[in-house]
């Protein structure tokens, strides 16, 4: 069998069989395959799609390309959550406690932030001393402690993946269904999982624009992971405005907490218990997502999703005082603020210019090696349809020795659009795919 052939065939629209695709993909994770050879093939794909059977069969070559996360002595259901990416998007650190609070183990592999949109292990890495990176006993001996564990992708998981998502990025290769995909399931069937939800984000904020992309990306991901055999649950949700106020690591770790004591957005705190409901029901601890939503409401009430929080905080080696004192995270003493140009309501707010707004302050990257500055970002101030008046502050910009400020308030103030009525609440989630 040769490389060549399998671009040949998958140019000219043939239909890769389980071992030509296994081939592949232990060629690139034992980088025998050159990636010029590699890009071929991924272009090949990107131009002529994939078929269920040949995704199904990516994704299991991805997985086992490298180890599994035996989970088998975590006595409790092991579901997790995956968020296809957005602005403010930090119902993480809030649903994964609050699904543990109720019975759920939930082993989570997060991402980093990239381009506009942010990620889940920079927001964890602004609370001092936080470790997400773990080894297989440190997961379990967390899980086994808190129920819950938030660390990074380890280089035992899924390695193929890393070279063939580098490759991507590089060759304009990212925007193929199957792909992304493969990509994101292969890293989820290796954390042994017994349940999984997605929250496949649409909109200005997110990489899926339409409800169309969004829906065939759902389907894609819920049938490998049925055809896997783990319970499998996604909603499309609303990425056209930032979630939440905070957009930036520390001050979106603040926003969780606040959420968590029973303070934060109505977005925030709807999305995060909606979601960590699913995650109940999914792991079987109730019968239905109703009886699920009131379990998940309690200890949301009650404070158990909180102290699951600072246990798993400690756990996993950061400062647990920083849950009821987010000042101990890294702050900056300066901020700009971006007045309502008129009096009326705020009816927009695009969340890919903010997004980027975060992003020159310093908060995000642009290149996946790029250092993120956990303390700096954008604050807003009014809640979608709220009313303002002219020269009220909008939106915060906490910034660093005005390091990108200029840009980040041209993109803010281009962000903002004001109305004379107020717009109908948006709607959180917008279809449920299963």
């Amino acid at each position: 069998m040769r490389a060549v052939d399998l671009i040949r065939k998958k140019r000219d629209g043939g239909e890769l069989t389980p071992d030509e695709i296994g081939f592949f993909v232990r060629g690139v994770a034992a980088d025998q395959i050159p990636a010029y050879q590699a890009s071929a093939w991924l272009m090949a794909v990107v131009l002529c799609g994939m078929s269920a059977g040949e995704t199904e069969a990516m994704t299991a070559a991805m997985t086992a390309s490298g180890s599994r996360l035996d989970l088998s002595a975590v006595a409790r259901p092991k579901v997790d959550k995956h968020s296809t990416g957005g602005v403010g998007d930090k119902t993480s650190p809030v649903l994964a406690p609050l699904a543990a609070a109720c019975g759920v183990a939930v082993p989570m592999v997060s991402g980093r932030g990239l381009g506009h949109t942010g990620g889940t292990l920079d927001k964890l890495e602004s609370i001092p001393g936080f470790r997400t990176v773990l080894t297989p006993d440190e997961i379990r001996g967390v899980l086994d402690r808190t129920g819950c564990c938030l660390v990074g992708q380890t280089e035992t998981l899924a390695p193929a993946d890393r070279v063939l998502y580098a490759l991507r990025d590089a060759t304009a290769t990212v925007e193929s269904v199957p792909l992304i995909a493969a990509s994101i399931m292969s890293k989820k069937l290796a954390a042994d999982l017994d349940g999984l939800v997605l929250d496949v984000t649409v909109g200005r904020g997110a990489f899926m624009k339409t409800t169309t992309q969004a829906r065939e990306l759902a389907d894609c991901l819920v049938a490998i992971g049925n055809a896997a055999g783990v319970r499998m649950r996604a909603v499309l949700t609303a990425m056209d405005a930032p979630r939440g106020c905070a957009v930036g690591n520390a001050l979106e770790m603040a926003e969780c907490f606040a959420t968590l004591r029973g303070e934060g957005p109505d977005d925030l705190t709807t999305l995060s218990v909606e979601l960590a409901a699913r995650m109940v029901e999914a792991a079987g601890l109730e019968t239905s997502l109703e009886e699920a939503r009131t379990r998940v409401g309690a200890a949301l009430d009650d404070g158990r999703g909180l102290e699951t929080l600072r246990e798993t905080i400690e756990a996993q080696g950061g400062d647990p005082r920083v849950v009821d004192a987010p000042a101990r995270m890294p702050s900056v003493p300066t901020v700009d603020r971006v007045p309502a140009p008129r009096s009326g309501y705020l009816a927009a707010l695009d969340a890919e210019l903010v997004g980027r707004a975060a992003v020159v302050l310093g908060a995000g990257r642009d290149q996946v090696d790029h250092a993120v500055d956990h303390a700096v970002g954008v604050v807003v101030r009014v809640g979608m349809g709220e009313p303002v008046t002219a020269g009220d502050p909008v939106v915060e910009l906490h910034h660093r020795e005005t390091r990108g400020l200029d840009a980040a308030r041209e993109l803010v103030t281009r962000a903002v659009r004001i109305d004379d009525v107020a717009p109908p609440p948006p709607p959180r989630i917008l279809e449920t795919v299963a």
